[in-house]
C-alpha cells in the first residue's frame, strides 16, 4: 500500500487526480454494495444477530458501559467519513466558471451526503441485524463474512483501490500547501521549482525533486505509523473526532454567520436586546456537535488504549 501511494503521490494536483477519484468512488460503491447484499442475504435467510444492552461483544463479555464506549468510537468513524470539508475548496477550483461554482458545489454536496447517508444507514442497520453484538469492525474480514470467497476477495480488492484514491484526495491539500510554502521561501532553488520531463512509451511525466522527496517522505512516515499502530477503526475514529467539529461544523457555521451578517444581538420589544433565533440555532448546532466530537474522541482513545494493552503481550512474545 505504501509503495503504491509513493507512486500515485507524484500526481501533481487535483486537476490530474480526477480519474483516480472517480475510480475510488466506483470501488466504494462496489464494496459497500457487496457488504450490504451479504448482510441482507444473511438476514433474509433467518440468521439474525443477537443484540442486547449487555452481553457478548465481538467474542468478549461486555457490559452496557463497554457498548456505550464502542458506540462513541463508531460515531467517530462516521465523523471521519463526513470530514470532507478540508478538500471542498480544492474540488471547487477544478470546476468551470459556468454554471456558477457555488450552485454546482451545493448540488454535488447534497447528492453526495444523501447517497452516503443512505449507504451508511443500510450497512449499519443490516450489519447489526446480521451479526448483533458480534458485528466486526470490518464485515468483509475473516470475523465477518467469509463466503463466497471470490466475492469477499473482490470486495477487499475494491477496498484497497478505494483507500489508495481516498488517501490521495485527503493528502493532496497537505502536499500542495507544503510545496506552495517551499516555493515562496526558496523561489530560486531548482530543487524546489525545476520540473524534469521523463518520456515513457505511454506518456510524458513531469518529476519535481521537492515533490518526489517530500511526498515520498510523508507517505513513508504515514506507512510506518500505520504498521506500528494497526488498529484501523480506533485510529479512524480519533482522526474523525479531532477533525470533524472544527473543520466540518465550527468554521463553516462561523463563515455562514459572517457571510449572512447574522448579528449576535437584535432589538426586541420594550427596548430589550435578544439573540436572533437563527443565530441561537447555529450556536446550538455548534455545541451539540462539539459534545458529540468529544464523546467520540474519548471512545477512540479508550479503544486505542485497550488495543495497545492487548497488543503488548503479543509484541513481547514476538
Amino acid at each position: 500500500m505504501g509503495v503504491a501511494e509513493v507512486v500515485v503521490s507524484q500526481i501533481p494536483n487535483f486537476h490530474k487526480l480526477a480519474w483516480l477519484s472517480v475510480l475510488a468512488a466506483i470501488m466504494s460503491f462496489l464494496y459497500a454494495s457487496i457488504g450490504l447484499g451479504l448482510a441482507v442475504a444473511r438476514v433474509a435467510s433467518g440468521t439474525w444477530g443477537k443484540g442486547e444492552t449487555s452481553s457478548s461483544l465481538t467474542g468478549v463479555e461486555a457490559n452496557g458501559m463497554d457498548k456505550i464506549w464502542r458506540m462513541c468510537t463508531a460515531i467517530g468513524d462516521m465523523a471521519f467519513a463526513c470530514s470532507y470539508s478540508a478538500i471542498l475548496i480544492e474540488i471547487q477550483d477544478t470546476l468551470r466558471s459556468t454554471p456558477a461554482e457555488n450552485k454546482v458545489m451545493k448540488k454535488a454536496s447534497g447528492v453526495a451526503v444523501s447517497v452516503s447517508t443512505v449507504f451508511y444507514l443500510l450497512c449499519g442497520c443490516f450489519g447489526y441485524a446480521a451479526f448483533g453484538n458480534r458485528a466486526p469492525g470490518n464485515m468483509l474480514s475473516a470475523s465477518g463474512f467469509y463466503e463466497p470467497f471470490w466475492l469477499i476477495d473482490l470486495a477487499n480488492v475494491c477496498i484497497v483501490i478505494h483507500l489508495v484514491g481516498a488517501f490521495q484526495v485527503t493528502a493532496q491539500p497537505v502536499f500542495m500547501r507544503f510545496e506552495a510554502w517551499a516555493s515562496n521561501k526558496w523561489p530560486d532553488s531548482e530543487f524546489v521549482t525545476k520540473e524534469y520531463r521523463i518520456r515513457l512509451p505511454a506518456a510524458i511525466f513531469g518529476v519535481n525533486p521537492l515533490r518526489l522527496v517530500g511526498r515520498t517522505a510523508l507517505v513513508t512516515a504515514a506507512t510506518v505509523v500505520a504498521m506500528a499502530v494497526p488498529f484501523f477503526n480506533d485510529v479512524l475514529a480519533l482522526l474523525g473526532a479531532v477533525s470533524y467539529w472544527p473543520l466540518t461544523v465550527y468554521f463553516p457555521v462561523e463563515m455562514h454567520i459572517a457571510q449572512s451578517k447574522l448579528i449576535r444581538r437584535s432589538s426586541g420589544g420594550g427596548g430589550r436586546r435578544r439573540p436572533p433565533a437563527n443565530w441561537i440555532g447555529l450556536q446550538l448546532l455548534n455545541l451539540v456537535c462539539l459534545v458529540v466530537a468529544i464523546a467520540a474522541a474519548c471512545g477512540a482513545i479508550r479503544g486505542l488504549s485497550h488495543s495497545l494493552l492487548a497488543y503488548k503481550p503479543f509484541m513481547f512474545e514476538q
